[in-house]
């Protein structure tokens, strides 16, 4: 009766065991919590990808053979010029070629965009000196991201007196003066070749044409 009494007091207090976890459960877990690193990375992502996207147009700038990957001194310049880095007084032109002398390597010409990022670290203490140095390199980037190089207006062609005359139809003599008209457009055929007047009137003869209507007038 005692054994009996103890064994069931041995199986009251044994604890079940734990049932096995359901694999598909555990993957779905482990899934949706590598989704929502994706997206807090991704988030980080989108945030450089503006400033990123700057570098690569002012990169390409008036390079066709650039890649974007890489920027000029020249077109580093820009960018700073362009996107108002360069105030002229926290921040001149001089303080945006040290920087980019010191950044770059030593036989290198270009600066690469993780050296970009560095170079703007190292602009923002001085144009925005009142603000801690997180800060100042928001608002930096906030000046650069979204925008674009500034293209100018076309050139226009130096007025020279030698090119006018050589371009002045008025002025022409000989052969040339007859392959333009009066206002100095082309003759085309007409300006390089004697064409025959196979009408039928004599050189020189203003009423050619009238024959007809003086007719027609008279009946």
């Amino acid at each position: 009766m005692a054994d009996s009494k103890a064994k069931s007091t041995k199986a009251a207090n044994k604890t079940p065991p734990k049932s096995p976890g359901d694999p598909s459960r555990e993957k779905a877990a482990k899934r949706l919590s590598q989704e929502t690193e994706g997206t807090s990375e991704g988030a980080a992502a989108t945030e450089l990808s503006a400033l990123e996207e700057a570098f690569r147009k002012f990169a390409v700038h008036g390079d066709t053979r650039a890649t974007g990957r890489e920027m000029h001194g020249k077109n580093w310049s820009k960018l700073c010029r362009d996107c108002q880095v360069i105030d002229g007084k926290n921040v001149t032109v001089t303080d945006v070629d040290i920087v980019f002398s010191k950044i770059k390597g030593k036989s290198c010409r270009t600066i690469t965009f993780e050296q970009f990022k560095e170079a703007l670290q190292e602009l923002s203490r001085k144009r925005f000196k009142d603000k801690s140095d997180e800060e100042a390199l928001q608002e930096v980037h906030r000046l650069i991201e979204g925008k674009a190089p500034i293209i100018s207006g076309v050139t226009k062609a130096v007025s020279s007196p030698t090119v006018s005359r050589l371009t002045d139809t008025t002025r022409f003599t000989g052969s040339h003066k007859e392959r333009f008209d009066p206002s100095g457009k082309g003759k085309g055929k007409a300006g390089r070749v004697d064409l025959l007047d196979e009408s039928g009137y004599v050189s020189g003869y203003k009423h050619a044409g009238t024959y007809d209507q003086k007719v027609q007038g008279g009946k």
